[in-house]
């Protein structure tokens, strides 16, 4: 059963909750590229500039589309791994190595295709409300927390439209809030709670940024 027409319908509903951060001044962070049009609704509604944090996927040998764990750029390159897979598939050290060098180089790419050069909305000292379209198993979303953490925010907010309970248990200890509207059971995949789940493009991200931009400039106080 779906819950939300559309991406940004999702973030329209998410920004309500979220009303009691807006005098705080905060960013909002969103993970491209489906975080991003639930982030840009968000940062409307609180007047807040918004930013991106690019989090890949770190694929298992000759099978990308198995998550073996994410990494995040940053000052200090942030990976969250899942040992149980890494266990069962006895992933080698070098291949690890390899593929995240590799997603950090993709990661590097994107920042600068998203930001257009432009650099990123400094966090340290203030709220900073990390955003997605939804969370399955939450590896990309641990990886943003604990990498966003680092750049020393006053409060870090966890906020999506929708996720499994004991996903969002296993991620409490990373963020100092969590928000997050509908917790189904059975949860199956985020899609199934859209009734539009198209793919986001980068034409879109591109767009969304820039029109963030012109309403909230992010030539804000970086600390």
């Amino acid at each position: 059963m779906s819950v939300f027409k559309d991406r940004r319908d999702a973030g329209r509903q998410l920004a309500v909750p979220l009303q009691r951060y807006a005098s705080e001044r905060p960013v909002v962070v969103a993970l491209p590229r489906g975080g991003v049009p639930v982030g840009y609704e968000v940062a409307r509604a609180l007047g807040a500039p918004l930013d991106i944090m690019v989090v890949r996927k770190l694929g298992a040998p000759g099978q990308p589309e198995l998550g073996i764990g994410a990494v995040v750029d940053g000052d200090h390159p942030e990976r969250v791994l899942n040992d149980d897979v890494v266990r069962l598939l006895d992933v080698s050290a070098e291949y690890l190595r390899g593929e995240i060098e590799c997603q950090l180089a993709e990661i590097h790419r994107r920042q600068q295709a998203y930001r257009g050069g432009r650099p990123p909305v400094g966090v340290a000292g203030r709220t900073a409300i990390v955003v997605d379209d939804g969370l399955a198993t939450g590896a990309s979303m641990r990886a943003a927390l604990r990498g966003l953490r680092r750049a020393g925010p006053r409060r870090l907010v966890l906020a999506v439209p929708v996720a499994p309970t004991e996903t969002l248990a296993t991620l409490a200890a990373e963020a100092d809030d969590v928000v997050c509207l509908s917790t189904p059971s059975p949860f199956g995949a985020v899609g199934y709670f859209y009734d539009d789940f198209e793919q986001t493009d980068d034409v879109e991200v591109v767009a969304l940024l820039e029109s963030a931009r012109a309403t909230v400039p992010d030539a804000l106080p970086t600390a």
